[in-house]
């Protein structure tokens, strides 16, 4: 009776305080492989989102199209993309995860050999629909594969090296488009993606397997939701244009984004109350009853804006100010992306030992500084002067998104944790989506306003303008003889001068409403929760 007593005895302290076998302190070597293909498989999606941003102007003259006709390369693609991120989830469930993950990356891989041979425009940009619509599923696989191998307690090594894929790959995609443009042609910035795309597809049908990458589907035998499908596709996809195409059309000014802006207004709420009272919806927007994953997913979609919107900003200052190449402009960011690669590989390692959500809280504190000290650029800015915020960008981005994945994916149920890595994705998708199609809005509109001021104050009146336009002439008189007195060649470079110093305003006021956004952010971060391994650290 002693004996059952102290056995049970003992069983009941093992229930209560877990005693047992100890938790895996490191990671297996088939786990690193498994997190290296779905990290491969995520970085050729996010790469070619912004590798052929620096070869439009190519592919442009190339094929014979205008440059409205050449941006659905890029819209086109982003569109795709956006409409199957959250159908990610569901297909690996009627699938199998790995069977879907391999069909996507070989989609993708054959649908990049498409574009790089394709003949005309409209060839291009239907394959590059193919590429999103099959690429689209790459990145939140990949995050729920690394999440489901990787144990709770050694999650932060695992969304590390995840982490560097994502963070890094915007950055990579201008750097290696330009060079592949400039050294080989725009056609390689395509078929580049055939020998990784295959090796990652043998690599994962040889590390993963069935019951490693997926789950018993409780959808399974019920009925498809075409109606919940339909109703994302449209709402998704007409948010998607109007974002990526309302500036070249001057927004609501035309009649085709007015009539998408309304099919998005209409759809987004439809197609949320159809999915939250369908049985067996194609995106299971009930995990957002988790607080943790609704305030992540919004500070995620600030993160797209800081994340893709810099991004896409810098380059443009390096392009139309200083006059920088493709090639040049690459090589900028180079820096910056090897700093959150840096970044993330030691984060991984003591993460566990922080709240994430005070990681979260600094990080978006020095984004602010950052963003404030980019908002300083003037006409003698240059590439040393834009090295050291570009690298501070880098490193605090990385302080936002490990923390961030770990505080919103972390805490859910392991079942639900595919489709919440579905609706973060896509969160940080749209903003960065937004985050582009604002800050363009912006940046024309406050380089229209500081022209306009700067206007007010150079009129003929003024003696200081005069003085000016005394020594350009001169300086004209002196390199330039055969044009006279150069009084109109004079005035020219005043303009020029002037749209200079309203271009760098506005990239100021720019920067300044990212700082603005990121510090408006902040008090979410109370609303996340803190993963087990932050909850079980030594000193918590």
């Amino acid at each position: 009776m002693s004996g059952a007593t102290l056995n049970g005895t003992a069983l009941k302290e093992t229930v209560l305080h877990g005693a047992g076998p100890e938790p895996p302190s490191q990671l297996t070597l088939r786990q690193w492989l498994i997190i290296l293909t779905a990290s491969i498989g995520a970085l050729l999606e996010i790469i070619d989102v912004s590798i052929t941003n620096v070869a439009l102007i190519q592919i442009q003259a190339n094929l014979g199209a205008s440059l409205a006709e050449v941006g659905w390369v890029v819209t086109g693609y982003a569109m795709a993309s956006v409409i199957m991120i959250p159908l990610s989830e569901w297909l690996g469930e009627l699938f199998g995860q790995r069977n879907y993950f391999v069909f996507c990356l070989l989609g993708f891989t054959g649908a990049s050999v498409l574009c790089g041979l394709a003949p005309n425009l409209t060839v291009l940009v239907l394959a590059r629909i193919l590429q999103g619509l099959l690429g689209g599923g790459l990145l939140p696989k990949a995050q729920a594969i690394i999440f489901r191998t990787v144990p709770k307690q050694l999650q932060g090594v695992g969304q590390a090296v995840f982490g560097i894929v994502v963070l890094a790959g915007p950055a990579l995609g201008p750097t290696l488009g330009g060079l592949l443009t400039d050294l080989l042609g725009w056609r390689w910035i395509f078929f580049i993606n055939l020998p990784f795309g295959l090796l990652t597809v043998v690599m994962a049908l040889a590390f993963m397997d069935q019951d490693q990458a997926s789950q018993p589907s409780s959808r399974d035998g019920g009925r498809i939701d075409w109606s919940g499908i339909a109703l994302m596709a449209l709402s998704l996809g007409s948010l998607q244009l109007v974002l990526e195409q309302g500036h070249q059309y001057d927004w609501f000014d035309n009649q085709g984004i007015r009539q998408l802006a309304l099919l998005a207004a209409i759809g987004l709420p439809l197609f949320v109350w159809w999915e939250l009272r369908c049985l067996n919806p194609a995106v299971d927007l009930r995990v957002l009853r988790h607080r943790s994953l609704a305030a992540g997913s919004v500070f995620s979609f600030v993160l797209g804006i800081g994340l893709y919107g810099t991004v896409f900003v810098v380059p443009i200052f390096a392009q139309s100010v200083l006059g920088y190449t493709a090639t040049q402009t690459g090589l900028l960011m180079l820096p910056g992306a090897l700093a959150s690669a840096v970044t993330m590989a030691l984060l991984g390692k003591v993460i566990h030992r922080f709240d994430p959500r005070l990681l979260i809280a600094v990080g978006a504190l020095l984004m602010v500084l950052t963003m404030t000290s980019l908002a300083t650029i003037g006409p003698d800015t240059g590439e040393r002067s834009l090295f050291w915020p570009l690298i501070l960008r880098g490193s605090t981005t990385v302080m936002m998104f490990l923390p961030l994945s770990l505080a919103t994916l972390g805490p859910l149920p392991k079942h639900d944790v595919g489709s919440g890595s579905g609706f973060y994705n896509l969160t940080r998708q749209l903003g960065g989506t937004f985050g582009i199609a604002v800050l363009t809005v912006v940046l024309e509109h406050q380089r229209a306003v500081h022209r306009a001021q700067l206007l007010e104050h150079l009129g003929r009146t003024n003696p200081m303008v005069w003085q000016h336009l005394l020594r350009l002439r001169q300086f004209l008189a002196i390199r330039e003889p055969r044009l006279g007195t150069g009084d109109q060649q004079a005035l020219e470079i005043l303009s020029r001068q002037v749209d200079l110093q309203a271009s760098l305003l506005a990239f100021g006021d720019v920067f300044r409403l990212v700082a603005l956004v990121f510090l408006l952010a902040i008090p979410l971060v109370l609303l996340l929760g803190r993963p087990e391994q932050s909850r079980s650290a030594p000193g918590h």
